[in-house]
């Protein structure tokens, strides 16, 4: 069968290429953004990549057509689809109909920390000899692919709140019904498709409504909203980590480096890891209760997390030059930036870090945020912000009490004049962006080798 992706270069749609492709479909797609590393995954699975979204990518006919939730009314290729016979479905459909079904499905889902607890859950799974299949939203280091098939019966899925396509308005994870599902936190997010939080939790609970009865529902105890959506109706055992759940965890290194996982007042063992920051350890706390649902002794799990490597884009050192770090990261939610920063200034203490932000997300562009902003990145030396064309509100006023450490710019190499003209030797640049953001880390990267007078070390793909 001939499947062509329409939006296929985001980590989603791109791991359905994947998939689709593993399980022995002749795959194709389009795209308008193609950037790495989902290019650099499609391309090593031999999967062709056509540039746009013209009509033409749909002549001759595939057999189907999996439409992303990019694609909308208007697009010329959407338009024709809709004119022809052509068979079309979601991702998220497609995903359920043909590799879920049947399975057991671990899905993680929230707000924040879907990617990285996803990741962690299906390393330790491998660790211990299940070979799972997953699918996430970005790039394990220690799998090097955002999607695969795996053997049955087990199967990890990050379970995105995000609308399924043009066509269906639900939330992508009301499709894959769960047997365990993980709930790492609930906030306002996505403003350009939900109204308020009250719109978000509402997907939340239907989400809820199918996981079966003999499943587990791992939950955050601290998180109020998530306690409002569980006392809606809940039909499935739940654990809860933190607050004044069974799982708790405590911090030998204040950077999150090193901690010991407690289990019903009991000392399950310790962990010492790569990551950093709080937020990774209730992320890791969360793993290990979904593994041990499927099977997975505790002990075995701890072992499986030492070893585990940070998914690509999350706090990423992508290289070192003139002495100063560069840094990747997904962050685009103030709460996300928040727990990045306090995580490397853990780990960093009184360095000089350099804060570099790109307003991309939809919700950021709307302004949503931008009372909180500020105070998000409060624990940077310095900030640079990307002022973003046709922007809907005053980035100077929203960030006004930062102060002097306060620079807002109108392009990358802008920027990427400013901070290697600038940053300190010792310093760490952390970038944060949920796009390709020019390629600025590598052009920061060689600026800041050009300074010194030489080439950038460690720099990654």
């Amino acid at each position: 069968m001939h499947i062509h992706i329409l939006g296929i270069c985001g980590t989603f749609m791109g791991g359905i290429a994947l998939l689709a492709r593993a399980a022995g479909h002749s795959v194709s797609g389009s795209d308008a953004n193609v950037y790495p590393p989902m290019s650099e995954q499609l391309a090593a699975a031999g999967i062709e990549v056509r540039e746009g979204f013209s009509a033409a990518h749909l002549d001759p006919a595939p057999d189907c057509v999996v439409v992303g939730n990019v694609m909308s009314r208007g697009n010329p290729a959407v338009e024709y689809l809709l004119e022809s016979a052509i068979p079309f479905t979601s991702g998220p459909q497609w995903l359920g109909d043909h590799v879920l079904r049947g399975r057991w499905v671990l899905g993680v889902a929230g707000t924040h920390g879907k990617t990285t607890t996803a990741s962690m859950l299906a390393w330790v799974m491998q660790q211990a000899g299940l070979e799972p299949g997953f699918l996430i939203g970005g790039v394990p280091e220690g799998f090097g692919v955002s999607a695969r098939l795996g053997q049955a019966p087990f199967f990890v899925v990050e379970a995105d709140e995000y609308d399924t396509a043009f066509f269906d308005k639900r939330s992508k994870f009301v499709h894959y019904r769960p047997r365990t599902l993980v709930l790492n936190n609930l906030e306002f997010d996505h403003a350009d498709i939900f109204d308020d939080l009250a719109a978000i939790e509402r997907q939340f609970h239907h989400l809820l409504r199918t996981v079966p009865g003999s499943g587990l529902v791992v939950a955050n105890g601290e998180d109020g909203n998530l306690a409002r959506v569980l006392e809606q109706g809940c039909w499935t055992p739940v654990e809860r980590f933190g607050g004044a759940g069974p799982w708790q965890a405590r911090l030998l290194e204040g950077d999150g480096s090193v901690f010991e996982v407690v289990l019903d007042g009991a000392v399950q063992g310790r962990v010492q890891w790569e990551l950093l920051g709080r937020h990774n350890v209730a992320n890791a706390l969360a793993a290990v209760a979904a593994a041990r649902h499927a099977g997975v002794p505790v002990a075995q799990a701890l072992d499986a997390l030492g070893t585990f490597r940070n998914v690509k884009r999350r706090l990423e050192l992508r290289g070192e030059a003139a002495g100063v770090r560069v840094y990747d990261d997904f962050a685009h939610h103030p709460t996300a930036i928040a727990l990045t920063l306090d995580g490397l200034r853990a780990r960093v203490g009184a360095a000089p870090i350099v804060a570099v932000l790109e307003p991309r997300s939809n919700t950021m562009r709307m302004g949503v945020h931008g009372d909180r902003l500020a105070a998000a990145l409060e624990q940077a030396d310095a900030v640079v912000v990307l002022r973003p064309l046709n922007l809907s509100w005053d980035v100077e006023a929203a960030l006004a009490p930062l102060g002097p450490r306060l620079k807002v710019l109108d392009s990358v190499a802008d920027i990427v004049g400013r901070v290697a003209a600038s940053a300190p030797a010792g310093a760490h640049v952390l970038v944060m962006s949920n796009g390709g953001f020019d390629d600025i880390h590598r052009r920061l990267l060689r600026a800041l080798g050009e300074r010194a007078g030489t080439d950038a070390a460690g720099l990654s793909a």
